[in-house]
């Protein structure tokens, strides 16, 4: 049995923001008014991967922008008065939805855009809660709760493309006089999405009940379809970490008889390396595409590498 130990981000952070239990306004299904044919629909995504997903199915006959830079903390995020203003002269705004984007919350209400088309992209997606144990090595760790379920549905590649049929639907209701440029954008996307599931499962039936540590509960779709086996999830926190610390972290580990160490790119996390060097483990990359370039491509190279360091890992 492989015992693999992943990432640190902020799905396990205290949250310091705050929090608002207002729901926004509820958005109209598509935009009420037609656009004059010289202008262009423009959309807002949240962040990196709806963003390419958008993207992908909107092609050239939109305009779409990102709300939350590549490498910024969606969970933490903090609108700015550009987001407010993005959204404000927005026809369409398209988030992932499962309580992801909390910040949305004021956003929209602040940006008071009546014609807004809201599209939610895991409409329709059955979302997994806590799948096992939580494991927390400091004492003032705080949960942070998925109170909708876990968010993070883009990490599987069947799930992904449900969210490209929901935001082509959604493009299509909000602006129909394009609706052949989005089908055939979403239908050559939806095939490489199936190539990569096809190439996901080939490749890992080959390494059957690999098992895995997580820090960052992100990858429970991931595991859930090709048969990984995450059996906790460790709470850390990612500075401030005293000597004690460390040790709890590695006894954690050990309790799980861990193999190897991923850490997310754009993550510089001393516990890490300190873990990595005290357990003499080689430290891999696990991407959960919160960072990363915004060519609707890199979904597909990120994961590919994602599939490779799961091969090597769990052999």
């Amino acid at each position: 049995m492989v015992l693999i130990l992943s990432s640190v981000t902020g799905c396990n952070q205290s949250n310091t923001n705050q929090r608002t239990s207002k729901q926004p306004p509820p958005a109209q299904e598509a935009a009420s008014t037609p656009l004059p044919q010289s202008e262009k629909t423009k959309v807002v995504t949240t962040f990196l991967p709806i963003y390419l997903f958008t993207k992908a199915v909107a092609g050239d006959v939109a305009d779409v922008e990102i709300l939350v830079p590549p490498g910024m903390e969606v969970h933490e995020y903090q609108a700015t008065p550009n987001n407010v203003k993005a959204i404000a002269t927005a026809n369409v705004l398209v988030k992932n939805g499962l309580g992801l984007e909390e910040f949305l919350t004021d956003t929209i209400k602040n940006a008071q855009n009546p014609k807004l088309s809201e599209i939610d992209a895991s409409k329709g997606i059955k979302p997994l809660n806590e799948i096992s144990p939580v494991e927390k090595t400091v004492k003032e760790a705080k949960d942070r709760e998925h109170t909708q379920g876990n968010p993070h549905v883009w990490l599987d590649p069947v799930l992904a493309k449900q969210e490209v049929i929901n935001i082509r639907d959604g493009l299509i209701a909000a602006d129909p006089r394009n609706k052949a440029s989005y089908e055939a954008n979403a239908a050559a996307y939806i095939q490489q999405l199936d190539n990569l599931n096809s190439e996901f499962q080939q490749n890992l039936q080959k390494t059957p009940n690999c098992t895995f540590v997580t820090f960052h509960d992100a990858f429970p779709y991931l595991a859930q379809r090709y048969n990984l086996k995450q059996v906790a999830v460790v709470e850390i926190p990612e500075d401030q970490l005293s000597p004690a610390d460390v040790q709890n972290a590695v006894n954690v580990v050990k309790k799980y008889k861990v193999k190897a160490l991923f850490s997310e790119p754009g993550i510089d996390n001393k516990l890490l390396t300190s873990l990595s060097q005290d357990l003499k483990l080689t430290l891999r990359p696990l991407d959960s595409l919160e960072t990363g370039d915004t060519d609707p491509q890199y979904y597909f190279k990120a994961m590919k590498s994602n599939l490779q360091t799961l091969e090597t890992a769990c052999k």
